[in-house]
């Protein structure tokens, strides 16, 4: 997950300092009310293009905004988000250096930085991300859940699953964090307690695909084929991508435990 200094992305939601906000809290050029104003309004602009999908549209706003406020850290960390979205991770690391550089104790540039890091397989650089952003705050719940996810590319499953907790712990409707904590206690062999919170998750959030989708698996192992097949009619109808086994294991990131038990379903194996 990666943050908005606003919000977007399919594993993505937050809240943006507008141009306006960012003045009072950065050293920053005295400017009139009026750029001010029309910095919200691209800003505005460019969050409700990002939310449509249309992210060259929503670049082409957040550089409109860097060329006017150069030393605001807050659109140069937007317009890495943007970034991200294209793919474009090196040039996503490029801005949020940036913005680093310009602001070095706000914790969201770091925490989007981990998440690029992440993408590029780089585990270690996004978990010293990570630590910094706990360091700024140590109560960051998606800080540990994104350390958590980090983790669990280098195997370090225990580690993990004490992140994802402490993410639940501190926001207990962060519903991907719980979901996290289920799909890794389930790799670490606790399948009782995964089922336990699984089940729980699909009870408060019914149209939550990835948790149907894991219900799917777990259930299919064991033995539960009626209710598997229930789930997977909800996982599918929400979102179809958990059809495709390799988006599973490289994208959303399943433990292999859970990618062999979902690949036994989709094979009817």
């Amino acid at each position: 997950m990666i943050r908005w200094i606003l919000s977007l992305l399919c594993f993505l939601l937050v809240a943006i300092a507008s141009p306006t906000a960012l003045a009072q809290t950065t050293a920053m050029p005295n400017y009139s009310e009026a750029q001010l104003q029309q910095g919200d309004r691209v800003a505005q602009k460019a969050l409700k293009a990002s939310q449509q999908g249309d992210f060259a549209t929503a670049e082409r706003y957040w550089t409109q905004l860097i060329e006017e406020f150069p030393e605001n850290p807050a659109v140069w960390s937007n317009r890495g988000n943007i970034r991200v979205g294209q793919n474009r991770l090196d040039d996503a690391i490029a801005d949020f250096n940036q913005s680093i550089q310009l602001a070095p104790k706000a914790p969201d540039p770091y925490l989007n930085r981990g998440t690029v890091y992440e993408a590029k397989g780089k585990f270690a650089d996004a978990i010293a991300d990570y630590n910094k952003v706990l360091e700024l705050n140590p109560e960051d719940s998606f800080a540990y859940n994104n350390r958590g996810n980090a983790e669990a590319g280098l195997g370090k499953w225990q580690r993990a699953i004490a992140d994802y907790k402490k993410a639940t712990d501190l926001e207990p409707t962060f519903a991907f964090a719980r979901a996290n904590y289920a799909l890794a206690l389930y790799q670490a062999g606790d399948r009782e307690t995964a089922t336990q919170i699984a089940n729980n998750l699909a009870r408060k959030y019914p149209l939550f695909p990835d948790v149907r989708a894991a219900l799917t698996a777990i259930l299919w192992e064991q033995g539960k084929q009626g209710e598997a097949e229930s789930n997977w009619v909800a996982a599918v109808g929400l979102d179809n991508r958990y059809q495709d086994i390799e988006w599973v294991k490289t994208v959303r990131r399943w433990p292999p435990a859970m990618v062999d038990a979902l690949d036994k379903f989709l094979n009817l194996d």
